[in-house]
């Protein structure tokens, strides 16, 4: 497939969001825009349309800040909180390009999601605005917005965690480990976007230690750690980081070779 795409960090920061509640910042800190992360998100951006990658709950303010007016599908690459408390607000593009909403994820999350909003699933009176999701089970390439979508499972502490490739731009958030044979789809891309959590180390996520040494070996031309603690002060962190690994940050657009 040849042709141009383009992938926009909708959410940078971790579950926690940046600021944090109950905490006192520098001054300094917070003038920073690049400071003011979301909860981690990712748009690929196709010849045909929109694709969502995760819904966290600043999902309606991340969409509007883009202008972005419409989607052709979603997909979920794990349900905590961060990333799908925002799925209520999909029911705009169900009511505009006519219900349901494709939404790729795996069995076990798609049980999650009924769970939690199971008002999408279940018949309502006339005049009734809810959600409508056509949940789908993750093929080993996802057809969508005129993108191939290669899906592959990382670990998240015991959780499989979507992470997607596309073209020569890969995503993974969320990952504690990487499979030998997912390994090999990373090498040598030309973006990577990765987690890279904290300074401290965590059992669930790559720290920045890790993460520093993941992405040297992965090779990418560039790599951008995400799902970002308060522990980044943008600036001053970009000017330590290796050659070709920097922070990425709410709003960061990327451009994808297909």
């Amino acid at each position: 497939m040849a042709g141009k795409a383009r992938a926009i960090i909708l959410g940078s920061g971790t579950s926690n969001g940046v600021p944090m509640l109950g905490v006192e910042y520098p001054p300094e800190f917070l003038a920073n825009p690049k400071n003011h992360r979301t909860r981690p998100s990712c748009l690929l951006q196709g010849p045909s349309g929109n694709v969502l990658v995760d819904c966290g709950p600043e999902m309606r303010l991340q969409l509007l800040r883009e202008n972005i007016t419409s989607l052709k599908a979603v997909i979920i690459t794990h349900t905590h909180a961060d990333h799908i408390m925002g799925m209520d607000d999909v029911r705009a593009f169900c009511k505009r390009d006519d219900p349901p909403m494709p939404v790729y994820t795996a069995k076990r999350y798609q049980e999650d999601i009924k769970r939690i909003f199971p008002y999408a699933f279940q018949d309502q009176k006339p005049g009734i605005w809810v959600p409508r999701y056509d949940m789908r089970e993750v093929p080993e390439f996802i057809h969508e917005a005129g993108l191939e979508i290669e899906t592959l499972w990382v670990e998240h502490g015991d959780l499989p965690v979507l992470a997607l490739r596309v073209g020569d731009f890969a995503y993974v958030t969320d990952v504690n480990r990487i499979p030998e044979k997912v390994w090999s789809r990373l090498l040598n891309l030309k973006t990577l976007i990765l987690d890279g959590l904290r300074y401290r180390p965590h059992p669930n996520h790559y720290n920045y230690e890790q993460a520093v040494e993941i992405a040297t070996a992965l090779n990418a031309e560039m790599t951008y750690f995400t799902h970002l603690s308060d522990d980044y002060d943008h600036d001053k962190v970009n000017a330590e980081l290796p050659p070709r690994i920097q922070l990425a940050y709410d709003g960061l657009k990327i451009p994808i070779t297909l």
